[in-house]
């Protein structure tokens, strides 16, 4: 097992997604400490079209990973449900080429 498992994001709207920073995850760097200018998404707790173009399968969108998702794209997401209510994230960094 790699590192830290970060608890389920909740989001005030109900919205929830699992993000994780690791050496076993899609993300950027591939490491345990971060911080991540990218990271893994997985299994949001509905479809989010912002999230779509990172799906690994994107036919079952809540069952799937989201690789390389970037970090300023996840705020979005937090953003647009609400705000952040519950759960963690990695320590992340917004790059300038928005962790491409």
């Amino acid at each position: 097992m790699f590192g830290k498992k970060y608890e389920t994001l909740k989001c005030a709207d109900g919205f929830s997604m699992s993000v994780q920073g690791n050496k076993g995850a899609y993300c950027e760097p591939r490491n345990e400490t971060g911080p991540y200018t990218s990271v893994e998404v997985g299994c949001p707790s509905e479809t989010d079209s912002l999230l779509m173009p990172y799906a690994e399968d994107p036919g079952d969108p809540t069952k799937t990973v989201y690789g390389w998702v970037p970090s300023a794209v996840v705020l979005e997401v937090i953003e647009a449900h609400g705000g952040w209510v519950g759960g963690e994230m990695p320590p992340m960094e917004i790059s300038d080429n928005n962790g491409i």
